[in-house]
């Protein structure tokens, strides 16, 4: 039983998405402790108002979010909630070494550890069928240097799709830097063209 009861889960972390790893140590019961509800409120608007582009309005929120966790003592949360903030700033193309992670490394779970290593550009992972874990896997095959144009082409349909501003504005920037590279002149202006329309200035 208690082997049954391991695979089941692990089928359920598998199962979600890469940054949603926040509660699953924490929800247990029917009616969950309002610090829960109110990190959950807080990381998922983080996670939006980073993608829009809101950089302070987002900061506010995983502030929020991560004094909600703290409130726990618990340092395994906090990192999970670190690590969303890392796969954001991957799928944007804003890289780092998670040091907020880092910070609390000694303290996560072997999954958490794993999964930094893989923002890190160091692991396997296959990404879920959610628009943020596929373009948070296209930001780690960028960063380790194994993105292909397809693939860069497909994260700035994701980013376009979903009207993330932060992450289309990076993968466009890619794909202007590739274009005027290969000196495809008409593919630039057009690649440019779509820079100035997401600015406001189209």
């Amino acid at each position: 039983m208690a082997v049954r009861a391991r695979h089941q889960d692990q089928a359920a972390v598998k199962r979600c998405a890469a940054f949603a790893l926040l509660l699953l140590a924490a929800c247990g019961g029917p009616v969950p402790p309002i610090w829960q509800s109110n990190a959950k409120s807080a990381l998922d608007s983080f996670e939006q108002n980073y993608l829009l582009g809101d950089t302070r309005v987002a900061d506010l929120e995983f502030a929020t979010a991560r004094k909600e966790l703290a409130s726990t003592g618990d340092p395994a949360l906090v990192a999970r909630a670190e690590l969303v903030r890392c796969a954001a700033r991957t799928a944007s193309l804003e890289f780092d070494d998670c040091p907020g992670f880092a910070a609390l490394r000694s303290d996560a779970g072997a999954d958490e550890a794993a999964y930094a290593e893989y923002l890190a550009g160091r692991g396997e992972r296959a990404p879920g069928e959610d628009p943020l874990s596929k373009l948070v896997s296209f930001g780690v095959k960028m960063k380790s240097g194994r993105i292909t144009p397809a693939e860069i082409a497909d994260a700035v349909d994701i980013a376009s799709a979903q009207g993330w501003r932060r992450p289309l504005l990076a993968w466009l920037g890619v794909q202007e830097k590739r274009a005027q590279a290969a000196g495809d002149g008409a593919a630039l202006e057009q690649i440019r063209r779509r820079i100035a329309l997401v600015n406001g200035k189209g």
